[in-house]
């Protein structure tokens, strides 16, 4: 029996979808951190239009004068969609001023390569609520990356979303990639919709895509915590020691006022990260005396998909001479590093 059917049996035998026995089956769900449990860039945005939010979550929207707000929500203990399966927190997206001019909103993940699921049937489900009665239609888009062919795009069905938790589940047939030339970063996208130029509220937990015409139980990409940030991590990660003076790795001083800083990772990338982010007070330290940072970091071409390499600047060092990195009295200083699509 293939996977597929045995998805498909299992769901069958529980077609509400609650019953969680031999749930975790790892791998059927192309939708990393589908839960939102996982949130390195922050837990709330405002306006994010064009950026990640939730890890590999992005926000995207045209038209003009909205105002809106993504950000985490906790469950309150027992009133989580599914009884036995307690999800922490899901996604709320919150637009307080409708703005015009729009022709899509999205919240979307870009599953890597645009050769999944292409070809197959599938199927997108997820619980979801609103703050009325809203009418919501999923789309997809093939996008071939940098130099591939044009992008096809297509929707699912539309969906009726009411004040309650409700799970929702629709399926669609993906155009076959025959014929087609895949460039540098190609992708299938999968977007989550939510109501143009209007005010609405509407929270999201628990998205799941796999193969097949059924939506059997949820589970995770990875089915487990540690697999589902590792998972995250490929695309971005930021490295923070968490603590008042806390390392982030080797440096040394390659001019009178510039350093290079050597920063490992806990996951391999993707690719070499394209795009950096940091916050916080930074000083070098080395054992004898300390010198703090006097600008912003940049990435160093040196980087690779196992260690980042990150430039900056200081005053008055000895060029050679061999330095560490570390957060200055900041307990959140980070620095983020990013392989995203």
């Amino acid at each position: 029996m293939t996977v597929q059917a045995q998805q498909e049996l299992l769901a069958s035998k529980h077609s509400t979808g609650v019953s969680w026995a031999s749930q975790f089956l790892a791998g059927k769900n192309k939708i990393i951190n589908g839960d939102f449990g996982i949130w390195q860039r922050g837990t709330s945005f405002s306006n994010p239009n064009g950026v990640y939010t939730a890890d590999r979550w992005y926000c995207g929207y045209d038209g003009s004068g909205s105002t809106r707000t993504i950000s985490q929500q906790t469950f309150t203990a027992g009133t989580a969609p599914v009884a036995g399966y307690e999800g922490t927190y899901f996604l709320r997206i919150a637009t307080t001023v409708a703005g015009s001019g729009q022709t899509y909103a999205n919240l979307y993940q870009p599953i890597e390569d645009v050769r999944a699921f292409a070809g197959q049937t599938i199927t997108l489900s997820f619980w979801a609520k609103a703050d009325s009665s809203r009418t919501l239609t999923p789309t997809y888009g093939q996008s071939f990356g940098t130099g591939g062919s044009s992008a096809v795009y297509g929707s699912f069905s539309a969906l009726n979303l009411t004040t309650s938790w409700q799970r929702f589940s629709t399926t669609v047939t993906l155009p076959s990639i025959s014929g087609k030339t895949i460039g540098t970063n190609s992708q299938l996208q999968i977007n989550l919709t939510f109501p143009l130029n209007a005010v609405s509220t509407i929270d999201f937990w628990g998205v799941q895509v796999e193969a097949g015409s059924v939506a059997t139980p949820f589970t995770t990409a990875t089915g487990t915590l540690q697999g589902e940030l590792s998972a995250c991590e490929r695309y971005y990660e930021r490295v923070a020691p968490g603590v008042t003076y806390g390392y982030f790795g080797r440096a040394q001083v390659y001019s009178s006022t510039g350093i290079n800083a050597f920063i490992e990772f806990k996951t391999t990338k993707r690719v070499i990260p394209t795009a950096i982010d940091a916050s916080g007070s930074f000083f070098m330290n080395n054992g004898a005396s300390q010198a703090n940072l006097t600008g912003s970091f940049t990435l160093d071409a040196g980087s690779t998909q196992k260690v980042g390499s990150v430039l900056n600047t200081v005053s008055s060092l000895t060029a050679g001479t061999q330095w560490s990195l570390g957060a200055n009295n900041s307990a959140g200083a980070y620095i983020g590093f990013s392989a995203e699509l």
